[in-house]
């Protein structure tokens, strides 16, 4: 069975980032999986946070920047990046922004991404 999506739900996010919906929790109810376009400004960080949810993320445009626990990794346009359950990350943008697409299994909720108070 196919079903369309007639498009995403915009989620509010502090610090001018966009985040999309298009399959998820906020949008279709699937707890199983999330998908979303987002997009950050120039000078957007968020405070850190130990995810309970794997994440694969594609870079459509700028360079995401992953603090992790060992290290830092930057991952620019055209490239992608996973990162696992329990792992404490920080994600910023380099000096241009950043646009990507994030998948997450399972979904994303802001109670099991596990922020950080900022």
């Amino acid at each position: 069975m196919v079903s369309r999506i007639a498009g995403p739900t915009r989620i509010p996010v502090p610090g001018g980032k966009v985040i999309d919906e298009y399959v998820g929790h906020v949008n279709t109810g699937d707890d199983q999986v999330s998908i979303a376009h987002m997009v950050a400004p120039a000078g957007w960080e968020e405070p850190p946070q130990t995810p309970e949810f794997t994440e694969h993320t594609v870079v459509l445009r700028g360079t995401v920047v992953i603090e992790h626990d060992s290290g830092v990794t930057e991952v620019s346009a055209g490239q992608a990046f996973t990162t696992t359950p329990g792992e404490k990350i920080r994600y910023t943008v380099g000096p241009e922004g950043a646009e990507y697409i994030a998948v997450c299994l399972p979904a994303f909720t802001p109670e099991t991404a596990n922020r950080a108070d900022s």
